[in-house]
């Protein structure tokens, strides 16, 4: 493993740079509170110049005339790289994020993945022949939006910004990314690894920053051409914003409020083992977290009690002694999370575990995970995104019932079903109004291959799948008159 660079460089057309300031953030450990590492504080005039990068090399022949397949072949080289270098790039991530040692490895082998299944469909972005007339060949053709800006969380760095950095490539545009402040190290070893995968200068750009100087100035640039964003509702309505004022597409992945809903005739062992690992991967830090419990009235003292067990049983400790549960990123995000408690005390609800800070892991920022019941379905809890290892628990009696509450609010990113009856669960999955629903799962693996989005405040458009290459991809009708 190559020792830990404590001086860290933005990606600019195929260089290595400081800020044009030569300002420089500090990213901290949270599980031990310490500093990393510093990196540039990037601003308008670096992204000017990495979006300027990106620019020619998208107009320019060499990027032009490299065949898909070629571009296929490079992300098969970067698959490869990422790979090669697994232990590595987790031990970054957990250094950076905090999270377990076993879900960075998982992270990085879920980033390789992204590389090789669109590596595989580079030369397979087709359009179509309609028929209009017999004098006329009428035809669509997909191509590469063009420079593409790519706004990145820091609970999943690495997987995260492969995500949307390989269709993006496999479609044929460039890129410009601005990583998390918090977490900016595996995006920047990425850079690295491009380079040396093959990949032309100014194809993959990195600028590191804060998100609202140089993330602002990357979403406002006039001369980018689509911009994927995941984060914050409220971060992903200014650049909503900021985007229609340039009209441009974006596509988002924002909060979530995802519900587990679980009938009387579920396998409960199996329920509650996922119903836990849901909430609690990542210390719940995660977009499609299942942060609800919808639980038949039936068996709700039998199941409550089962989850609040099982969660109060997991290890809390650092990422790198491969603990069951990390830190939370931040002293804020900690403090934001602690605040809930307070709103369960005032709404009267029940902590049945954890609800407070850990304290018996070093400095770090640790929260018990936690199971709160006797929530209100309209109450703050039940509505806001709390984003830790916090699941409330919310009892309903008929399956219209538990459709109501598991729709009753602003998001709609992932829905867990859990029952014997095929009938049952298919009604609800006709009617719940998530971009994924899981019967007697939850996430199945995370595949690279199953279309991931929102409905309502969860945003819109879709990463993941042959469907994401549409959103890096522009249609464009060429009809010919054939004499004759």
């Amino acid at each position: 493993m190559n020792q830990l660079q404590t001086k860290l460089q933005m990606y600019i057309g195929g260089v290595w740079a400081d800020s044009a300031s030569g300002d420089v953030i500090t990213t901290i450990n949270p599980a031990t509170n310490e500093a990393l590492a510093t990196f540039p504080r990037g601003n308008q005039d670096d992204v000017d110049r990495a979006v300027k990068a990106a620019r020619a090399t998208f107009e320019s022949n060499e990027w032009r005339e490299i065949l898909p397949a070629e571009r296929g072949r490079m992300l098969l080289r970067l698959c490869q790289l990422i790979r090669e270098q697994k232990d590595e790039l987790a031990h970054l991530e957990t250094l950076d994020t905090g999270k377990p040692l076993a879900q960075a490895l998982a992270d990085v082998e879920v980033a390789a993945r992204y590389c090789e299944y669109y590596a595989g469909a580079a030369d397979k972005i087709l359009g179509e022949t309609i028929p209009i007339r017999s004098d006329i060949l009428n035809y669509t053709i997909r191509e590469p939006l063009g420079v593409t800006a790519h706004i990145v969380p820091w609970n999943y760095p690495i997987q995260i910004a492969v995500r949307s950095l390989a269709p993006a490539v496999a479609a044929g545009n460039t890129v410009v990314m601005k990583p998390a402040e918090d977490t900016p190290m595996t995006a920047l070893r990425i850079a690295d690894l491009c380079e040396k995968a093959g990949f032309p200068a100014g194809v993959v750009n990195i600028v590191t920053g804060y998100g609202a100087e140089a993330g602002a100035a990357l979403a406002a640039h006039p001369d980018i051409d689509h911009i994927t964003f995941t984060g914050s509702v409220v971060t992903g309505m200014t650049i909503m914003k900021t985007a229609a004022q340039q009209i441009k597409p974006v596509t988002l992945e924002l909060g979530g409020k995802s519900p587990n809903i679980v009938f009387a005739d579920a396998d409960l062992d199996e329920a509650a083992h996922w119903v836990v690992r849901s909430i609690t991967q990542n210390a719940g830090q995660t977009c499609s977290a299942g942060s609800r419990l919808l639980v038949e009235e039936s068996i709700r003292e039998e199941f409550v009690a089962k989850v609040a067990s099982l969660m109060s049983a997991l290890r809390i400790g650092q990422g790198l002694e491969n603990a069951e549960i990390g830190p939370i990123i931040s002293e804020k995000q900690l403090t934001r999370i602690e605040s809930y408690m307070q709103v369960a005390q005032e709404d009267g609800a029940i902590i049945r575990t954890g609800g407070r800070r850990h304290t018996e892991a070093g400095d770090g920022f640790f929260f018990q995970p936690t199971v709160i019941d006797g929530v209100k379905p309209e109450g703050r809890l039940a509505q806001e995104e709390i984003f830790g290892p916090v699941l409330v628990v919310l009892p309903f009696t008929t399956k219209e019932e538990a459709l109501a509450i598991a729709n009753g609010t602003e998001y709609g990113l992932v829905t867990g079903v859990w029952t014997s009856d095929i009938h049952k669960a298919h009604w609800l999955a006709s009617r719940v109004k998530s971009g994924q629903v899981f019967i007697n799962n939850y996430g199945a693996g995370g595949g690279v291959e199953m279309t991931f989005g929102g409905y309502r405040k969860s945003g819109f458009g879709r990463e993941k799948g042959l469907e994401a290459l549409k959103y890096y991809t522009q249609v464009k009708n060429v009809a010919i008159k054939v004499n004759g």
